[in-house]
């Protein structure tokens, strides 16, 4: 799929762990580069870490309150990401069966950021790879009017799947391109739907 210079979506790539020694950071460079390599987007990452994300919530929903929701001045960094990007990778490990909570709080503190924009998941962990945590997160984004991509990248015992900040099976980049490509296709056909119409939420 060739896309114009001109009319790249932006892609965000969100490293969702905010984990003393997590991993989380060695596996967004990677897809960022993947990003880069297809060709498809302008890429930009982010990491929670490095933005503040309280976990306790307004009374008001976001969804009610959209542009005069009183985020704090230490979110405008991931709230200005967010609005920016037409497509989002979050990239996730696995703690006990689910996402992290740090996460879910930077989820929950956006609505219209979300909505009618598409988003594919890439995950790590132990045995599952990650799966319970994507599963969760696709209930979740879509109940935000996210679309949700179907092929994502998985990395079960991540610690022997990786070497020197890449994964072993050189085979995972074919699966990579196959998300790109995918996340590129929804990403491009939702932006000129918003343009053409605002998205009902």
């Amino acid at each position: 799929m060739e896309i114009r210079k001109q009319d790249k979506p932006k892609l965000l790539v969100v490293v969702g762990s905010v984990r003393e020694g997590r991993f989380g950071p060695v596996v967004a460079d990677w897809v960022a580069e993947q990003a880069a390599v297809h060709g498809g987007f302008e890429v930009e990452t982010l990491d929670l870490a490095e933005v503040e994300i309280p976990l306790e919530l307004p009374a008001v929903s976001p969804k009610a309150a959209g542009d005069a929701y009183p985020r704090p001045a230490g979110m405008a960094p991931l709230t200005e990401a967010l609005e920016r990007a037409d497509a989002y990778i979050v990239v996730t490990p696995e703690y006990n069966h689910s996402y992290p909570a740090g996460l879910k709080s930077a989820i929950d503190w956006h609505f219209t950021q979300w909505a009618a924009k598409p988003v594919a998941f890439v995950s790590y962990g132990g045995g599952a790879g990650g799966r319970h945590a994507v599963l969760h997160l696709e209930n979740v984004l879509t109940e935000l009017h996210a679309v949700t991509i179907r092929d994502g990248l998985a990395f079960p015992n991540y610690w022997t799947a990786w070497q020197d900040g890449r994964p072993a099976d050189r085979a995972t980049e074919g699966y990579a391109k196959t998300m790109l490509d995918q996340l590129a296709w929804w990403a491009v056909a939702l932006k000129s739907a918003r343009l053409t119409a605002p998205y009902p939420a």
